[in-house]
């Protein structure tokens, strides 16, 4: 049997992880909405460090073990009866349904991360022509569609696990509380309307 303690450490220490890599590649990509010629050279160039392989197999690592642990950690909760979080959420629907809703908000942001990994990485596209690829895709209805659920998802799953994470990682106090909850709230909102943002705006850009 999984230790407890080491599920909630392991999931708060992978998402932060994770969420670091989501804040730097957002940076990244948002140059695609406003100067393109700057973005292709961020991504010709990245695309050619050596690096660039192991940091994929560091990311792909963390997923896995993030994913392992939060479901264990969920359903060790759910045989004891831990109503808690849910409990510490009263009076904030949104963050409620967050709680509610981590684990299916985690798989979409999976799938969807899956797909965009398939659309553009696996082949990737060839030097200068990434914009256009990401053009052609996001000009799909259905992909966009898809793209725009996999932003809500990630702003959902953040807004749970911001909070989350500090609490299984004993950061979280009444006297820092407040503050980390409307820290969490602001990161979860940026990153979630930045990638919908990128998206819709490659999309309408392309099409124009």
């Amino acid at each position: 049997m999984q230790n407890p303690t080491l599920m909630r450490i392991g999931s708060a220490l992978s998402g932060l992880l994770l969420v670091m890599f989501l804040v730097v590649h957002l940076a990244g990509v948002m140059p695609a909405l406003i100067a393109p010629v700057l973005f292709e050279g961020y991504a010709t160039a990245l695309h050619h460090q050596q690096w660039i392989s192991l940091l994929e197999v560091g990311l792909a690592t963390t997923a896995a073990v993030h994913l392992f642990c939060t479901v264990a950690k969920t359903l060790q909760n759910q045989r004891a009866g831990n109503t808690a979080p849910l409990q510490s959420r009263r009076g904030r629907p949104l963050e409620a349904l967050a709680s509610r809703s981590k684990l299916a908000a985690g798989m979409i942001t999976l799938g969807f991360l899956a797909l965009h990994l398939q659309q553009l990485r696996w082949p990737r596209p060839a030097d200068g022509l990434e914009l256009n690829q990401l053009s052609s895709v996001l000009q799909q209805p259905i992909n966009l569609a898809i793209y725009a659920l996999g932003s809500v998802a990630i702003g959902l799953h953040l807004l749970h696990g911001a909070e989350a994470a500090h609490r299984s990682l004993g950061w979280l106090t009444p006297a820092n509380g407040q503050m980390l909850r409307l820290g969490g709230r602001l990161l979860a909102a940026l990153i979630s309307a930045g990638f919908l943002m990128i998206s819709l705006g490659v999309a309408l850009g392309g099409a124009a």
